[in-house]
């Protein structure tokens, strides 16, 4: 299946299904030594995981991370990052009315187009659970991006026809339905219970505000930092649109007053904009302002209403969506769309960095030198032990340490593969000659 990696230098695969044993992340393209607060991971999946309140579904799940490779002692070897997270309450059965059944606003009837096969069960990639992979590897990107004094904040703006009113950040994580005005979020949640109630769901909006990002970040054409924004989060199951500054509004005014004018801010000495309609990205590019964009999420899709749809063997059925779901998902989104504009800009950032900042790039090939140097040496090591399990060989069986057709045949071997592999023969080859000098030194001494 394509569609499963994301980023270009910070590098992302997501696996697994809503029904199966676990989903997961593999990340690569991180230097060696970057540290990593496995903590601030779980803590994020903590935020988006079910259950969590009486707005959510019920599912219950630890969404406990187990990070198999590439983090060791809080700081990133270099290697491929593996993260896990085991499903432990599928309920595969509530699945089965549905069995040969398309569910409106689900991607079971596409998934059997393209593929002639789907899971049934949940939703399998196409499920909102698919998204744990994300916030994993977003709560990577997201501590890369803090050590860049880089700050990513989302919140529910708007739950159906309920919208905030005022702006608090405290009170965010301090509410069920994630929302900064603490009156607002007392009507959105009546307003799910009631949907609830009524075997329905309702949708929102959710509101994303990014500050610290310099001048600089993202590229012209087709690689536009808001283009790679809105595909980031328009590649999220529930959302349905997405606008950057003013985004729609924008359509019904003038230039003048669309338009940012510049000024030197007197405190910074920097170039600034007295507006943001633009949403902090000109021409693609982020001009240093802060970055705003609001995000469309629709009504979940499994509601417990009676509907109408099709059979896989073409008929028309009435049926109603048995199971646990969220009666509105906007809550659990949040961290989700934190991640995904985390990913975009920390692979974008890192795209910069080796084009613009040289230096940053030799301490990196630098630290990747002295982390092959130290593997050198342990493999010296590892040989010279192995050398002297030689020497007692030797002696045990009266066996002379010189040995000239041994030494021809490693010779003939080095000078293959340093022609093989590119490299100086000649070089090699005198490397070589003192590896084996010392090596019949030591097989000399142990046989004394």
């Amino acid at each position: 299946m394509a569609g499963s990696v994301f980023g270009d230098c910070f590098r992302l695969m997501t696996f697994g299904e809503s029904h199966g044993s676990a989903v997961g992340v593999v990340i690569d393209g991180l230097q060696p030594n970057l540290e990593i607060d496995v903590s601030e991971i779980q803590k994020e999946l903590y935020r988006r995981k079910p259950g969590q309140s009486s707005i959510t579904t019920q599912r219950k799940e630890s969404d406990t991370v187990e990070i198999l490779s590439g983090i060791f002692e809080g700081k990133t070897t270099g290697t491929p990052i593996c993260m896990l997270v085991h499903n432990e309450d599928q309920k595969s059965k509530d699945y089965g009315h549905i069995k040969e059944v398309f569910r409106p606003g689900h991607a079971g009837y596409t998934f059997l187009k393209k593929y002639g096969i789907y899971d049934y069960r949940g939703g399998g990639r196409a499920s909102g659970r698919e998204t744990i992979s994300r916030v994993a590897a977003g709560a990577v990107a997201k501590q890369l991006l803090q050590q860049r004094n880089i700050k990513i904040l989302a919140y529910v703006k708007s739950v159906g026809n309920v919208e905030m009113q005022t702006f608090n950040a405290a009170e965010i994580e301090n509410n069920i339905v994630r929302t900064p005005d603490p009156v607002a979020a007392e009507k959105m949640i009546e307003l799910i219970h009631a949907a609830r109630k009524d075997g329905d769901s309702v949708g929102g909006i959710v509101e994303l505000r990014i500050e610290g990002v310099k001048p600089g970040i993202g590229e012209p054409v087709f690689d536009k930092l808001e283009a790679e924004l809105a595909k980031a989060c328009l590649s999220i199951g529930a959302v349905k649109g997405f606008e950057i500054g003013d985004g729609f509004a924008s359509a019904k005014m003038r230039g003048s007053e669309c338009n940012d004018e510049f000024y030197i801010d007197a405190d910074t000495k920097e170039v600034a904009t007295r507006t943001n309609h633009t949403g902090g990205i000109q021409g693609g590019i982020s001009n240093g302002m802060e970055i705003v964009a609001r995000i469309a999420v629709k009504p979940t899709a499994s509601i417990q209403k009676k509907q109408m749809s099709v059979s896989t063997s073409g008929e028309e059925v009435e049926f109603i969506t048995k199971g646990r779901h969220d009666p509105c998902i906007c809550p659990r989104v949040v961290p989700v769309i934190e991640a995904m504009a985390a990913l975009v800009l920390i692979d974008l950032i890192m795209l910069q960095e080796q084009t613009t900042e040289p230096a940053m790039a030799l301490d990196e090939v630098r630290t990747r030198i002295d982390l092959l140097d130290q593997q050198l040496l342990l493999v010296l090591a590892a040989r010279e032990q192995l050398v002297l399990q030689i020497a007692r060989i030797k002696k045990q069986t009266g066996k002379d340490v010189y040995d000239s057709g041994r030494e021809k045949v490693v010779t003939e071997q080095w000078a293959s593969s340093a022609r093989q592999l590119g490299l100086n023969e000649e070089l090699v080859l005198k490397i070589k000659e003192m590896i084996l000098h010392h090596s019949k030194s030591l097989q000399y001494l142990d046989t004394l």
